[in-house]
């Protein structure tokens, strides 16, 4: 069938940030298929040049809204690793649970308000409102407890405050823990509704054999706060490789570089996760997983959504046990930190050189400092999930485009919007360079 079509989706609706779909078919035959990334750039690196790398977690932290928390935890962990500082076992939990409470927070804000309403056929959030009261009541529900978790243990979601580079400047009492379990228990429950929400809804069929990156350990964990580099194609580096991974490189339609390492491309994010340490996850997870129909090796991408729901699941799970830990052992209340930002020479300090790696909720994040002897930056890196994912989803739609040719163009453009939204794509955070015009 002989079809002409052209798509300019201006500035996606329902992703962080800007960025644009443009495909030109004629006479049948692909010709344009193009992610655009037309965001400015953020320039963070550059601002760390010259500041105290304890500075370093409040300034990142600021590179996302959504994602603060993890990045305060790679800023964290890179700036450790170059002062030569390691946290102890009480500072690693409580990192494990903030770690926790961010992916609950952002995949039910994914979940629930930005991919839900393609999945049941509505614009936008908005209609559910009235169409489905209780749907939208238990969205916002879930979004608050996560917020309200949040506040408890780190002061604020949004840039949080007492996460700090040798562990937290404010500790939970007792009444702090009971409150986070309570809440748990509260967001558990709406998890569980969750799971058998989604596994009613129909997600799109497309495959594509991709790479998947995540980080992986040899611990009965499930890697989100440390680990090596892995990959789905049975690779396996040091973060401090991660260069050899990312092999970052730029074409003249996006602000944010792009990376791959073995193929093309490759992807990160849940569904990256899931298909390195699915054997990890929690038991009721892996329930769930089973009841959502999400097996190893996934390759649709559309069902990074459900890896995600998978993820929610396993984090209520953890975060409950870490609680009830936290609880069992009693808090070292002597390890709370007092940093004053006006005596910098009495904290630790060297020349050095750190990496850090976590996985946040669109995929692995990547912080590189190198200090000098006074702890003041010479340099600084960032890798973020979204860059490396960018060029992946440009080949899925370019895989996808052929196999829908013969739909309308209405639907064409619905299909390529929600394989973008799938992937949760945060594009502000993956702008590091200004627009270069070629010649």
């Amino acid at each position: 069938m002989t079809q002409n079509i052209s798509i300019n989706v201006n500035y996606l609706t329902r992703v962080e940030g800007h960025g644009n779909i443009v495909v030109e078919v004629k006479d049948g035959k692909l010709e344009i298929c193009r992610l655009e990334i037309v965001e400015s750039p953020r320039f963070f690196e550059a601002f760390l040049r010259g500041r105290s790398i304890y500075e370093a977690p409040h300034i990142t932290c600021r590179i996302c809204g959504i994602c603060s928390c993890g990045h305060t935890l790679a800023s964290i962990q890179a700036a450790e690793d170059a002062l030569g500082i390691k946290p102890t076992e009480q500072t690693t939990l409580l990192r494990k649970l903030l770690l926790h409470y961010e992916q609950l927070d952002s995949h039910i804000l994914h979940i629930y308000l930005l991919v839900a309403p393609d999945l049941v056929g509505v614009p936008s959030f908005v209609p559910l409102i009235k169409s489905n009261p209780d749907f939208v009541r238990r969205a916002l529900r879930m979004k608050r407890l996560c917020n309200e978790l949040c506040d408890i243990l780190v002061g604020r979601h949004v840039h949080p405050i007492s996460a700090v580079i040798g562990g937290f400047t404010k500790l939970p009492n007792p009444g702090d823990l009971e409150e986070m379990h309570k809440r748990l228990l509260d967001l558990k429950h709406d998890v569980e509704a969750t799971v058998e929400l989604f596994s009613k809804l129909t997600f799109p069929e497309f495959e594509r054999d991709t790479e998947y990156v995540a980080l992986i350990n040899d611990e009965d964990e499930y890697p989100l706060l440390y680990g090596d580099i892995g990959s789905t194609d049975g690779y396996r580096v040091s973060k401090y490789e991660y260069k050899n991974v990312t092999n970052e490189f730029i074409v003249p339609y996006a602000t944010a570089k792009r990376t791959r390492w073995h193929r093309e491309s490759y992807a990160v994010g849940a569904l990256a996760r899931f298909n390195l340490n699915h054997e990890k996850l929690h038991p009721k997870a892996k329930q769930a997983a089973t009841v959502l129909n999400l097996k190893p090796k996934c390759i649709n991408p559309y069902f990074n959504t459900v890896a995600q729901i998978v993820e929610c699941v396993h984090c209520v799970e953890d975060a409950i046990r870490i609680v009830e830990l936290l609880w069992q052992k009693g808090i070292n209340y002597d390890e709370i930190i007092v940093p004053d930002i006006n005596e910098l020479g009495k904290l630790p300090q060297r020349a050095g050189e750190g990496v850090g790696a976590v996985e946040v909720p669109r995929g692995l994040l990547i912080h590189h400092y190198e200090c000098d002897e006074r702890g003041i930056f010479r340099n600084a890196n960032c890798v973020i999930p979204t860059n490396q994912n960018t060029h992946n989803i440009e080949l899925d739609m370019l895989k996808l485009v052929p196999e829908i040719i013969n739909q309308s163009q209405e639907e064409i453009t619905l299909a390529l919007e929600m394989l973008v939204r799938a992937y949760d794509p945060c594009i502000s955070c993956s702008v590091h360079m200004v627009k270069v015009n070629f010649k």
